[in-house]
């Protein structure tokens, strides 16, 4: 039999600005801490050099890490030019260097091709499996492997600023699975100088901004108390991108139990779509809506 874990049966999401120097799952490990928490997970790793959003989920809520994990995700970033590194950014040691500088107009000009939907080869500094082996492993002892291109959507590439001829600031808004890193490593093979990140924020990920993120110093400070839950948000708005199903008290009471449920049909659901259903505004279940019902995958028990 397996053992329980102790805690506090505690759901929500906490959106936490992540800063430099910890990993996330630090970060993770130090609100389930704050909480006394049972259960927690985050949406979406960000390098330990990485800041911004890092929305972490608690108790239940870590059922809706899924979507926002596949959320939409901004960052801005600042690419050192003139230099490529083993790890892609400035934490890595210099591979290559070129006293080549494109202009303002040089980099405009790049940046299309790396929107829409494009193929990207992660860093071999990341955490993808090769034969069951993170890459990062594999590239700290000096293998050789090589990563296979995926796909990843880009909505927008621009250029923010160009504070010196060695740096340029950019903004990206992309889809699941996208390595800024690798944005920054190709866009300098591009213009024929090399580049990896020297700075890095997320500045929101799916409904969640930075802005509104509590600091690592005051969940410190507040832990344990009452006060720290009053940041914590609810499970709900990790569903924000799927359509919302009201249910009637039968149709709760058979979702919770693992059965499909009636729901009441809403204009922006298909049959076949994904959806989730609420009892007076708390979330039921998520699952496939089909000819008035929801055949629940996820059922929340709170």
């Amino acid at each position: 039999m397996g053992r329980s874990r102790k805690g506090r049966d505690i759901s929500g999401w906490l959106v936490v600005d992540k800063p430099a120097g910890i990993s996330s799952n630090a970060v993770v490990n130090k609100v389930r801490w704050a909480f006394g928490a049972k259960k927690a997970g985050h949406a979406g790793t960000l390098d330990p050099e990485a800041t911004g959003v890092l929305a972490v989920a608690l108790g239940e809520a870590t059922k809706t890490v899924p979507y926002i994990t596949d959320a939409m995700k901004a960052y801005v970033f600042t690419v050192r030019l003139g230099q490529a590194t083993n790890t892609d950014d400035a934490e890595g040691e210099v591979t290559a260097s070129s006293d080549a500088r494109p202009s303002d107009d040089e980099i405009r000009a790049a940046l299309p091709a790396f929107q829409g939907d494009i193929m990207q080869v992660p860093p071999k500094f990341s955490a993808v499996k090769i034969d069951g082996e993170r890459a990062y492993k594999l590239a700290r002892d000096d293998e050789e492997f090589e990563i296979a291109a995926r796909p990843l959507y880009v909505e927008s590439l621009v250029m923010l600023d160009r504070p010196d001829a060695d740096h340029v600031t950019l903004e990206m808004v992309c889809g699941k699975g996208g390595y800024v890193r690798a944005i920054a490593r190709d866009l300098g093979a591009a213009l024929g100088c090399h580049g990896h990140v020297r700075e890095l924020r997320r500045v929101w990920s799916g409904p969640f901004d930075a802005e509104d993120g509590i600091s690592m110093d005051l969940i410190e400070e507040l832990a344990k108390t009452p006060e720290l839950d009053d940041y914590l948000r609810p499970l709900e708005q990790g569903l924000e991108d799927l359509p919302e199903l009201k249910c009637t008290p039968e149709g709760a009471n058979r979702l919770r139990h693992g059965n499909p449920g009636m729901v009441l049909m809403a204009g922006d659901v298909d049959y076949g779509d994904e959806a989730w259903a609420s009892e007076n505004g708390k979330a039921v279940a998520v699952g496939i809506y089909r000819s008035g019902e929801l055949h629940p995958s996820r059922v929340f028990n709170h």
